[in-house]
């Protein structure tokens, strides 16, 4: 499949070392507003093809589908034009701004008859597999504490004055969008739309989200979402039932998770998978092109995770411009 990428950061180099183990994947062309910095891309990887054009992107026979890893305010309209020329999509988290911008980005994607797939890697892998296998074992759940609090390599620049795109809220950008959709996106892919939200966020001096905890009310159990950008966590995340208790070791990208029961037998399990594990939404993306099959489950959680983000942004007031 001949794939493009929208955006040359460093996620784009850890997709690019995941998607040339996946069998099927060939990089074709880059797009990069800088010629320069889009042929560097292009020639570490082997690719032919370099844009500067979206338009001429969107409408070349040359590429089948479109990895898109521009900041978070670009998501909709790119993918958007992309699916409007017939070009397969695979989106970074978060997959659009708000709930609005999903559904037109779906909408475009059945019109073109081609798939749009969030790039939600830790859902896709055996480690979350292997929680919803789990996942009986424990009893009726009453209980989930989902918590990624990493502190942010570019933090330290911020302080220091020097404001990137991961700290700038004109792009998106919110402690939320990018690292508590990874809570998000667990809760309603295990348990559903939740009834109730409350949340609260601390902010920093530019207005942008810094860290937050929301709690989601269902009709018989709590869950609560914790996460940052400006402070590192070292506890797992939990899931509480009647007859014992999950920890999640790495919430993102699960190695190990321990079952805990309630007569003190615990069982620990180590789970085997790529040491990279955007391979698997790649390898699903492809298998899912290749098959022709839909993917409304898939964008069923991305619709129901937007609506919980849109949802926790209200609550505690995170804006963007």
């Amino acid at each position: 499949m001949r794939f493009a990428i929208i955006g040359t950061s460093l996620i784009s180099d850890t997709f690019m070392d995941a998607a040339s183990r996946v069998p099927g994947f060939e990089l074709t062309a880059v797009y990069s507003r800088s010629q320069e910095k889009g042929q560097a891309f292009a020639d570490k990887y082997g690719a032919k093809l370099v844009y500067t054009s979206l338009e001429e992107l969107a409408d070349t026979k040359e590429v089948d589908a479109v990895y898109i890893a521009s900041p978070n305010n670009c998501h909709a309209s790119q993918a958007i034009q992309m699916l409007k020329g017939g070009k397969h999509v695979l989106c970074e988290k978060p997959v659009a701004t708000d709930s609005n911008e999903l559904a037109g980005m779906l909408e475009a994607a059945e019109q073109n008859k081609v798939i749009l797939l969030e790039a939600m890697r830790s859902v896709f892998d055996p480690g979350f597999a292997m929680i919803e296998e789990l996942l009986p074992r424990i009893g009726t759940v009453r209980r989930a504490t989902f918590t990624y609090c990493q502190y942010s390599s570019r933090y330290d620049r911020f302080k220091q004055g020097t404001i990137e795109n991961a700290f700038n809220p004109r792009l998106s950008n919110a402690a939320l969008m990018d690292i508590g959709v990874y809570c998000v996106r667990p809760m309603v892919k295990l348990f559903g739309l939740p009834k109730s939200i409350q949340a609260q966020s601390v902010f920093l001096h530019n207005g942008m989200e810094g860290m937050g905890t929301a709690v989601a009310g269902y009709d018989s159990m709590l869950v609560e979402l914790q996460y940052s950008k400006v402070t590192q966590g070292y506890l797992p995340s939990q899931i509480q039932g009647e007859q014992g208790a999950m920890l999640i070791y790495g919430i993102p990208d699960t190695k190990v998770i321990e079952l805990c029961f309630r007569e003190g037998r615990r069982e620990r399990i180590e789970i085997e998978k790529k040491k990279n594990n955007m391979y698997y939404e790649i390898e699903e993306f492809i298998r899912l092109v290749n098959g022709k099959e839909v993917v409304n489950l898939h964008n069923q959680y991305s619709v129901w995770q937007m609506k919980v983000i849109d949802d926790i942004r209200r609550c505690a007031d995170i804006r963007f411009e």
